[in-house]
């Protein structure tokens, strides 16, 4: 389509229509952007180069980070991965949702290189959202789907979101509304040595408790002992605003935007009431509003670690980088 400003960018409700368009343009290798429960996903047929080479223009994302392969169900996933008890489990307990585990590689897994950036894992995730699920059983393929946004900047949680970013760069945007955890999958690595079992790593925090997943596994995580991008969000600088960003703000300097938390209260604010869920439900969107408003900068009030509020900090760390 020809579009010349982010607002032609062709935005349809979430439906049977809009569901049977999407499909249709992915079959012809481009990408479309669609509502997960994490953030928007800009989607295309994981098998494809040029369709993968696709998502990677429109965002204009490096081509050593990952993609994420988004897959309908456990059996999808077995055929692009290879599945250990441990995987099994994981994927039993949290799938549909927002957890990515990263695998061994299967031999012959129909994706494109570009894919797992030549790695010899793949990053897999069972999305929950009822769009991107009616997508995938619909469309009969894996969709990788990294977040619909220019690369490095603020991810998306609204169809305008995705627009005023994308603009004509993707010729669909389903609008499913907000997304309800609205921060990006958490992302686990299970490690092998010599086909044995050596742990696993936590590569992204995110909505899904890294303390339930040492439960299930019955061990803790390994620590991060180099800064490989084996997965999307791993870059020292991301999620970011056009505006600098300072963090643990208890007021607003001149100039400043204030996002507030809790007891400070801001010209807006993630969670009143203190809430982490609602918080991070609400990162993305604030960062959107500060990042359009008149002030010359950013900031943020203080978020308490553990549990989700480390995923918050974890992206607000590296939107301040």
């Amino acid at each position: 389509m020809a579009a010349s400003n982010p607002s032609d960018a062709q935005i349809m409700p979430a439906g049977d229509k809009a569901i049977a368009r999407a499909v249709a343009i992915l079959r012809e290798g481009r990408p479309v952007a669609l509502p997960t429960e994490t953030v928007y996903g800009l989607a295309a047929d994981a098998s494809r180069a040029d369709a993968v080479a696709a998502i990677y223009r429109a965002k204009g994302r490096p081509d050593f980070n990952p993609l994420i392969v988004h897959v309908p169900d456990i059996a999808a996933a077995r055929r692009l991965a290879i599945f250990d008890d441990r995987a099994e489990k994981l994927a039993r307990a949290f799938w549909p949702g927002p957890l990515t585990l990263v695998l061994p590689l299967a031999e012959g897994a129909n994706v494109a290189p570009a894919v797992t950036a030549g790695l010899p894992t793949i990053a897999l995730r069972c999305p929950a959202h009822p769009v991107m699920r009616a997508v995938l059983k619909a469309g009969g393929m894996t969709l990788a789907a990294p977040s619909a946004n220019r690369s490095g900047g603020i991810s998306p949680t609204t169809a305008a979101h995705v627009a005023a970013s994308l603009g004509d760069g993707v010729p669909l945007i389903v609008d499913g509304g907000a997304c309800s955890a609205g921060l990006e999958s958490t992302i686990v690595a299970l490690r092998n040595f010599a086909g044995a079992p050596t742990g696993w790593q936590l590569l992204r925090p995110g909505p899904i408790d890294p303390a339930a997943i040492a439960a299930l596994l019955g061990e803790d995580p390994l620590p991060l002992t180099d800064h490989a991008i084996e997965a999307p969000g791993q870059l020292a600088s991301h999620y970011a605003p056009s505006k600098p960003v300072r963090l643990h703000a208890d007021a607003a300097q001149p100039g400043e935007w204030l996002i507030g938390f809790g007891a400070v209260a801001g010209d807006d604010t993630l969670s009143a009431s203190g809430d982490l869920a609602e918080a991070a439900a609400n990162l993305y969107a604030a960062l959107h509003r500060a990042d359009a408003s008149t002030r010359e900068r950013i900031a943020v009030a203080p978020i308490p670690s553990g549990g989700m509020g480390d995923a918050i900090n974890d992206r607000l760390n590296r939107a301040a980088a």
